[in-house]
């Protein structure tokens, strides 16, 4: 009988550990369903929030990233003072000349002074429209994925206005040329 009631409890406790660790498991894959979701409504709100961004451009006109919706757009965040940004940027000049015909379009939002992006932006040719965006624009790219504030980042969006991808930190022709792929 002591081998009935043992066996009985042992069976009872495996029983009830594979229950809890079914449950737990389905309770974790909801979790990470809901992550995954709630990464999708952010990037969404993040692309949203890009496009309907209005903001001054090196003239001092406001520009509605909006206005180029339908294109590819690579939307860097950078400043003057920042080397990473400032290595990445010839790669955009160039790629913009090979792939504008292509519906490729740089948009830059520099978060620093007026003077020294006109200045900077001038010396090296850029070729695609520099936004000004100050503090908003840490807000947009925080609202994209750059919880740190980190520059450069780079927003990918496809020609629908979603987030194809993001990027923190310097960003080489390669995985630009990786991403564009299939969006062009």
């Amino acid at each position: 009988m002591n081998i009935l009631v043992r066996s009985f409890l042992y069976i009872s406790v495996a029983a009830l550990a594979v229950y809890l660790g079914l449950l737990l498991q389905n309770t974790k894959v909801s979790s990470e369903k809901k992550q995954i979701a709630q990464n999708k409504l952010v990037a969404n709100d993040g692309a949203s929030l890009i496009l309907s961004a209005n903001l001054p451009d090196l003239k001092g006109q406001n520009q509605e990233i909006s206005q180029w919706k339908g294109k590819v757009l690579i939307v860097n965040f950078w400043a003057t003072w920042c080397e990473p940004c400032r290595r990445e940027m010839p790669e955009f000049i160039n790629l913009q000349n090979e792939l504008r015909d292509q519906g490729l379009l740089f948009i830059g939002i520099a978060t620093d002074q007026k003077n020294k992006v006109q200045q900077y932006s001038r010396e090296i040719g850029v070729n695609y429209p520099v936004l000004l965006g100050g503090i908003e624009a840490m807000e947009l790219a925080e609202a994209a994925g750059n919880h740190h504030a980190v520059l450069p980042f780079t927003v990918i969006l496809n020609r629908n206005g979603e987030i194809a991808s993001t990027h923190i930190g310097r960003i080489t022709r390669e995985k630009i040329e990786t991403v564009l792929k299939p969006l062009l």
